[in-house]
């Protein structure tokens, strides 16, 4: 293991996500050489380590710390670097890169670094603010999942309108071959994570914690279900870290830097998915809102991007897909039906509507995905669906389903 790697997986717990001043010193020192720094510093002061670090080559060590300090060099103030390495010491004595790599391994994890294929390079858009590498359970090539995804975010105090348009706009996404990214969080969050894994596809769950403690722990088979199915747990702090309030608003800036667009489902006036869409505006990345009742303070948050022009308006999979730049050839939209949506569902119940909008043109579907996306139960389902083909509505292909043709 390369000097590097368990270097950034120090600093990754010695310094806070989203340090501007440990990442300004990683980037010009490299990662090994500011953690000596760090270690000097506590030892002999920051003026004698510097000389020590970087005046290797000095006759004299007090001469060498009274040339150009590291504040100047690496443009920050002097007093602001010594407070950060002060801040950075208390940590110290419980920074221990190697046992946390090894917990991680013993998980089948991996950590992830910039030097890496598997890196998603959109992540380095953050500048000083990147992470120094990621922990990661599942699949470690994020630089392919997060190369192809768009993140659906909202807030954890959810309508069930807010949850079946997550559900669907990310089971649309799947459809169109992306991987759907979010923060694992109640709510919006969950509701996407579902949506895509009942399609079969991939979700990258971006975690304020460590990717071996389950947070909101009522969300823990959904993740295991993410890793399950292609996807990913991601954190940017070490196994074993809790999730605290700065870390969450620091893990939407990763969220909106490594999905090629940002769409915010549901989100109140003040909620941290508007954080996330402003992090995402700063990077020149696609903003999305979708609508809700004009009533519904719930909506509030996507009515205000939408009114300042900070978000464009998004209602289904396509427009989305097509605001991140994803749409090609072969994902052009679904021809108009000739009979329409109100007609093909003309006389049903609305349960039964509810399955039949759950169905896919073409690719079938199980009846344990059409649950899911209905929002019904199997056995609900499973009766709907004989219904809806005695009536040409629904086909079924061995244990599959999708929309009759009209």
């Amino acid at each position: 293991m390369s000097d590097d790697r368990v270097a950034r997986a120090a600093w990754s717990a010695l310094a806070e996500p989203g340090d501007l001043v440990a990442g300004a010193l990683v980037a010009t020192l490299g990662a090994v050489d500011a953690l000596r720094l760090v270690v000097a510093a506590a030892e002999v002061g920051l003026a004698f380590a510097w000389a020590d670090v970087v005046g290797e080559g000095a006759v004299d060590r007090e001469q060498a710390a009274g040339g150009p300090g590291p504040g100047p060099v690496l443009g920050l103030g002097g007093v602001r670097l010594a407070r950060a390495v002060e801040r950075w010491s208390v940590r110290l004595e419980d920074v221990a890169p190697e046992r946390d790599l090894g917990v991680l391994d013993a998980q089948g994890g991996s950590f992830v670094v910039p030097d890496d294929p598997g890196w998603p390079t959109g992540l380095d858009d953050l500048g000083a603010g990147a992470p120094f590498g990621l922990w990661v359970r599942g699949e470690p090539d994020l630089g392919v999942l997060l190369g192809r995804s768009v993140a659906l975010v909202g807030s954890r105090a959810s309508t069930t309108y807010g949850e079946r348009v997550a559900v669907d706009l990310a089971a649309g996404a799947v459809d169109a071959r992306a991987c759907v990214v979010s923060g694992g969080a109640y709510g919006i969050d969950a509701a996407a994570h579902r949506g895509a894994l009942s399609r079969g596809g991939r979700t990258v769950v971006l975690l304020a914690g460590g990717v071996d403690r389950a947070y909101p722990a009522g969300n823990a088979r959904l993740f295991e279900a993410a890793v399950g199915q292609g996807g990913a747990l991601v954190a940017e702090v070490p196994p074993g870290s809790v999730p605290t309030k700065g870390r969450f608003l620091q893990r939407n800036r990763v969220i909106a830097a490594g999905a090629r667009a940002t769409v915010v489902v549901e989100a109140a006036w003040r909620s941290g998915a508007m954080s996330t869409a402003h992090h995402a505006a700063r990077l020149l990345r696609p903003v999305g809102a979708v609508p809700g009742p004009v009533t519904s303070v719930a909506s509030a948050g996507c009515h205000r991007l939408l009114r300042e022009g900070s978000a464009v308006c998004v209602t289904d999979a396509a427009e989305v897909m097509d605001l991140a730049g994803l749409v090609g050839a072969d994902l052009v939209a679904e021809p108009a039906e000739p009979v329409g949506p109100s007609r093909r569902a003309d006389g049903l119940d609305p349960g039964a509507v509810r399955v039949l909008d759950a169905l896919p043109v073409r690719a079938g579907v199980t009846v344990d995905q059409v649950a899911a996306r209905a929002g019904v139960t199997v056995g609900e389902a499973r009766a709907a669906l004989g219904l809806l083909e005695l009536e040409a509505r629904a086909a079924r292909d061995g244990d599959r389903w999708r929309l009759a043709p009209a």
